[in-house]
């Protein structure tokens, strides 16, 4: 076998399904933690002239990232032919401009750190923004979306409302348009599309929330690319029912869930949230959440690579 897939920690059950879809097991690798803090990694076995695949996701702490820089050097040092970081979930990927004097774009910097190391191949999904992959110069950047996934999901779960025309997609930004676009469009010709303008002052705290569009009698489905402390998807949820929708559901690619996350979703309104398990989650999570597994869209799309096809047929659901 020309190609192995290594799990670097932060995410082993999702890299053991990408391996189960491919037919084959992870590599081995020894990952340690010293005392002191200090990261370690080993790979135990041969990788001269493989391609490597290297399956993290880079949500904190910052010692995800730390193996991954290290994982790419040891590849790197072993002659791997190619070494693919596979990204679930890139952190920083929110800090992907300068907002005010004197900050880092955040985002260019581990680009620019991974690219420096020797990565070949980033195979993401769902970044924040598309245009992260300009931050890499050499490094080619592949796209994946969870949204097939949902797609499928969505069309059993909400075949009764779909079917009698009750549901409204709704993008809690406007900078989340395009994304509720994609969606609405895939899941009937007949779906409408409700914008929620908000106005923030801080981060993770939204001041102000208005409603664009009609969601008076219809179920409500909020698409976003990530759920993080919930704050956001409280307030909407709650001004969605204001507004007289029946229920409101909610969807996101990456489920952060940081800091009071859980209680925020409890208070909400929202009857039923979908993520995938790009991030893996050790916390006890709300009963109202439920994983979608986006571990064989990764199997396909490495298979894909390995073979030189195409990767659009993944997500171009028309």
């Amino acid at each position: 076998m020309d190609y192995a897939i290594f799990s670097l920690g932060s995410n082993d059950p999702l890299a053991e399904k990408i391996a189960s879809k491919l037919g084959t097991s992870l590599g081995k690798i020894k990952l340690k933690t010293f005392s002191d803090g200090e990261q370690h990694v080993q790979f135990m076995e041969n990788l001269r002239g493989k391609s490597v695949f290297l399956v993290q996701s880079t949500n904190p702490p910052a010692e995800n990232w730390m193996r991954l820089f290290l994982a790419v050097e040891a590849a790197r040092g072993a002659s791997a032919r190619e070494i693919t970081v596979v990204l679930p979930y890139m952190g920083y990927a929110r800090q992907e401009r300068k907002a005010k004097p004197r900050e880092p774009i955040s985002a260019r910097v581990v680009a620019v750190l991974l690219e420096t190391l020797g990565t070949d191949k980033i195979l993401a999904m769902d970044l924040h923004t598309d245009a992260i992959g300009g931050f890499f110069r050499d490094t080619n950047v592949d796209y994946l979306y969870a949204r097939p996934v949902f797609i499928s999901f969505f069309q059993s779960f909400f075949a009764d409302a779909l079917a009698k025309e009750e549901l409204v997609v709704v993008s809690p930004d406007v900078g989340g348009v395009s994304r509720a676009q994609s969606y609405a469009k895939r899941l009937t010709k007949n779906v409408d599309l409700a914008i929620i303008h908000k106005q923030r002052e801080i981060p993770n705290q939204v001041t102000a929330m208005k409603l664009v569009g009609d969601v008076k009698g219809k179920i409500a489905l909020i698409i976003d690319d990530m759920f993080d402390t919930c704050g956001t998807l409280e307030k909407a949820s709650a001004l969605l029912m204001e507004n007289g929708a029946k229920e409101v559901y909610a969807a996101a690619t990456h489920g952060i869930l940081s800091g009071s996350a859980m209680s925020a979703i409890d208070r909400s309104p929202v009857k039923k949230i979908f993520i995938t398990d790009s991030v893996l989650q050790t916390q006890t999570l709300s009963q109202k959440i439920e994983v979608i597994s986006v571990g064989e869209i990764f199997g396909n799309a490495i298979n894909r690579l390995n073979n030189g096809e195409s990767l659009s047929e993944l997500f171009e659901t028309d």
